[in-house]
């Protein structure tokens, strides 16, 4: 994207001897031919390293052609930014290896607009990001979506609200094609664990400023998605641990339930 001025005021300074004055000029530049690639080859800041300029305006070249294959793009931005990640970061193996990662991703997007879509609404947090030197085996913690999360493994996974609302969605629950592409998120979901998986299922949920009784507890119902034929092959644990209750709770007990509907509904009142 040619007019997107922050990540070229960011990927010029990438080349030696080009700093913000340098950059914030290349742009001008840029904006004034109408933002064509071409224009940049009749600019050429000052102290540039040979060549670098020009294997820049290739990659942009090579990267703008409409016909040119999605897969192999970001294969080329990575070997492009290689030489300057080396010359810059201390730590450029593990950036490097985050490169590598972001590139093995993009091979499950049909194109590069789906691609970048995601990765704008979820990105990934890259190991780099870390404050200190982690025991990555031991003491790491991922956070992600389902939809990041496809093409990943991890030894123990943890999916969250497995509850109509959550797992289907609220907002997928009023057609049937929905549902099916729920549910085969949380196929994903479930295939990311290599030897642990937990499945939390919320008994009650804390609602905040209700118009009638303001902050309020409201009971969840198990995910659709979680049959009886699903949860037979499950180990229900509670609060407390393992418990013959859990799995009733979990599969919802057959032993008849007496409820006062006035009483509750004069509670509310």
């Amino acid at each position: 994207n040619p007019r997107n001025t922050l990540a070229a005021f960011r990927t010029l300074q990438l080349l030696p001897g080009v700093g913000p004055v340098n950059a914030r000029l290349a742009i001008e530049h840029l904006e004034t031919a109408g933002h064509t690639f071409e224009a940049l080859e009749g600019f050429r800041p000052p102290e540039t390293g040979e060549g670098d300029w020009a294997r820049l305006i290739e990659l942009m070249r090579s990267l703008a052609v409409p016909e040119r294959p999605w897969a192999g793009q970001v294969q080329l931005v990575r070997e492009w930014y290689r030489p300057h990640f080396e010359r810059i970061y201390e730590q450029r193996h593990t950036r490097l290896g985050d490169l590598e990662q972001l590139e093995l991703l993009s091979g499950q997007y049909p194109s590069r607009e789906r691609f970048l879509t995601e990765l704008t609404l979820d990105p990934p947090h890259a190991t780099g990001d870390l404050a200190g030197r982690a025991n990555l085996d031991e003491d790491y913690l991922v956070l992600s979506t389902v939809h990041s999360a496809k093409g990943m493994e991890w030894d123990t996974v943890y999916v969250l609200n497995l509850v109509d609302g959550s797992f289907p969605s609220e907002f997928s629950t009023g057609k049937p094609e929905l549902i099916e592409e729920e549910r085969r998120l949380l196929y994903v979901a479930l295939t990311r664990a290599e030897n642990d998986l937990m499945l939390i299922v919320p008994l009650k949920f804390h609602l905040t400023q209700q118009p009638r009784t303001g902050d309020a507890h409201v009971y969840g119902g198990r995910s659709r998605f979680l049959t009886e034929k699903v949860v037979k092959t499950l180990e229900a644990v509670s609060f407390h641990g393992s418990a013959p209750g859990a799995a009733d709770t979990l599969r919802g007990s057959s032993a008849p339930v007496t409820l006062d509907v006035g009483a509750r509904l004069r509670e509310m009142w």
